[in-house]
């Protein structure tokens, strides 16, 4: 058995079925937007006596697991924290992997997604990374844009610190060229100049792995968004984990900082 096969099979066992289903007013009010941070696939992997590398594998096998019960869901966006601006600090040969992980995901998996109708796109510095995944994320982007049962974006080279600091720069470049006032900007100006604008901010951020942190993701987005953490590494997170973060979402208030007259 190949060592993709052997990984498959053991992330495929490790699946309990699902015992309670989306409640009525999850069903009524889901999240249009859903983040996901994916970690914990090197402590999975060590629990197990295997690479970190395998580790990874099963992450990403669990990518397309998370497609597929955003689109039951009727979620419209999700979008997942792949690789870091700070992951370039793990050893060569960790990278290297993730490098070619991302390039055979989209191999493996391109027929299902255009089957599923997900859109992809991507977030992040992607000019710096190798020639090969930039012409991956062209390629995958292209060739999904007119799929609209969910957008799946992933977050690649990605630091929300850099993004700020990113759309703060345009601004000044507009400022200089006299296109803009500074005593006339308003949030949605540095907004307009994220890496995907048009996306709507996350609605719910999950963190599976039992980190309690954002870990520099989506900064300027999560303002208002809901969080949900989980104790479960993130290979073994299931469509019961996702199914309770979503119930648990619907059966909050959101209020943004006001109150209801009721209230």
């Amino acid at each position: 058995m190949s060592f993709p096969q052997a990984i498959l099979k053991l992330f495929k066992s490790r699946h309990k079925p699902i015992t309670v289903g989306l409640t009525a007013e999850a069903k009524a009010n889901p999240p249009k937007h859903v983040a996901v941070i994916m970690d914990g696939n090197g402590r999975w992997a060590k629990k197990r006596g295997l690479p970190r590398s395998s580790g990874h594998y099963a992450g990403a096998e669990n990518l397309h697991e998370l497609c597929k019960w955003c689109i039951e869901y009727s979620i419209d966006y999700v979008t997942v924290f792949a690789f870091s601006t700070e992951n370039w600090q793990r050893p060569q040969k960790e990278i290297d992997s993730l490098m070619n992980l991302f390039i055979e995901f989209f191999t493996r998996y391109e027929r299902e997604l255009e089957a599923e109708g997900v859109r992809l796109r991507f977030c992040g510095e992607t000019q710096e990374l190798p020639l090969a995944v930039q012409d991956t994320m062209k390629k995958a982007e292209a060739s999904s844009i007119k799929r609209s049962n969910l957008q799946l974006i992933i977050a690649f080279n990605y630091g929300g610190r850099r993004e700020i600091v990113r759309a703060v720069g345009k601004l000044l470049q507009e400022y200089r060229a006299n296109e803009i006032k500074p005593d006339n900007l308003v949030e949605a100006d540095l907004s307009a100049h994220m890496y995907l604008p048009d996306v709507p901010d996350p609605d719910l951020i999950i963190r599976p792995s039992g980190e309690l942190r954002l870990s520099n993701f989506l900064l300027w987005q999560s303002a208002y968004s809901e969080f949900w953490f989980s104790n479960v590494l993130w290979p073994d997170f299931n469509k019961g984990d996702f199914t309770d973060a979503i119930n648990d979402y619907a059966s909050r208030q959101r209020r943004y900082g006001g109150l209801k007259e009721a209230e």
